[in-house]
């Protein structure tokens, strides 16, 4: 129940911010939406912790994003140190590496965060296995056993 009542608090959010109207008939048309969205999803049995998981949410925003914001920079800096300057080198590599998540959200939030950030392209996910393209070797070099993989493990519960 706690997840439906989030679950439509952030979709009516979700509308108002896209609407950026306040009229009545525009909000009644989005917490109707909403709310049918809310039923559907119910009725379907969707709701779930990997759904929607509301209990990531605090320690998302206050201890991973800002982080992975600040990977995103510095990654994107390097990449356009080597793309303006000839002489440093690009290595492109594949590199394979045994993650330690053990949920689909978890290996999700992964994969996506390593495509996030640039110079790095997750190619295969699956539970055993990630196949990632990096653009230099150091980077490739860096994924196994690495922070991102420590903090997205420390976030889902199971470092």
């Amino acid at each position: 129940m706690l997840r439906s009542i989030s679950l439509l608090i952030a979709l009516c959010v979700f509308w108002v911010l896209l609407s950026g109207y306040f009229t009545p008939f525009l909000l009644a048309a989005g917490a109707g939406c909403a709310l049918a969205v809310v039923w559907f999803a119910h009725r379907m049995e969707v709701i779930d912790r990997e759904a929607h998981p509301i209990d990531l949410g605090l320690k998302v925003l206050v201890s991973y994003w800002p982080w992975l914001l600040k990977e995103i920079v510095k990654s994107g800096w390097d990449v356009s140190r080597r793309i303006i300057d000839p002489r440093l080198p690009i290595s492109p590599t594949l590199v394979r590496f045994t993650p330690s998540q053990k949920t689909d959200l978890g290996l999700v939030i992964h994969a996506n965060s390593i495509t996030l950030t640039p110079g790095t392209i997750a190619i295969e996910v699956g539970h055993g296995e990630f196949l990632v393209h990096a653009l230099t070797r150091e980077a490739g070099a860096g994924l196994a056993g690495s922070e991102m993989d420590r903090r997205v493990a420390a976030m889902e519960g199971s470092a």
